[in-house]
């Protein structure tokens, strides 16, 4: 099942596949942390926040983080309807979620699903995998969407 990180696992983690945990990897994992629930950031969303904060870490080395805390299931990287990737902490049962996207104004919504991630674990323990992370993206036309398509 999935794993909570603190910045004491992720370092235990990272040591045994030979990385460290650097001051901006666990700055990283951090922002990622504090998050308001249900918030997803872009690298470019990240790098902002971070330079807000007086953070100099590069846009190069965000994205490198970025993928390697997914690769680890530490974030989970998000296919948004805006064409690029967003990661939000990944967080253990309960509160994992699944996205409904409008594919007009990008408005998304989050519902759980217990079917999903049982069909998620079932599928990766019969073939012997190790479950990192189970999603659901829905996309559609939200309400609002479809009523301006209406002809008038």
């Amino acid at each position: 099942m999935m794993t909570y990180y603190t910045a004491a696992s992720l370092k235990a983690e990272l040591n045994e596949r030979g990385w460290r945990l650097t001051p901006q990897r666990e700055t990283i994992l951090k922002i990622f942390q504090d998050l308001p629930k249900g918030n997803h950031l872009s690298a470019e969303d990240l790098y902002n926040l971070l330079h807000e904060k007086g953070e100099g870490i590069s846009l190069s080395t965000i994205y490198r983080t970025l993928k390697l805390m997914a690769r680890m299931g530490i974030l989970r990287e998000l296919e948004l309807a805006e064409g690029h990737k967003h990661y939000e902490l990944n967080q253990p049962y309960p509160h994992h979620h699944h996205h409904l996207i409008c594919v007009r104004c990008n408005k998304t919504i989050e519902f759980k699903s217990d079917q999903v991630l049982k069909i998620g674990t079932k599928t990766s323990q019969k073939e012997g995998y190790h479950l990192l992370d189970c999603q659901l993206t829905i996309h559609a036309i939200c309400p609002a969407c479809q009523r301006s398509l209406l002809p008038i």
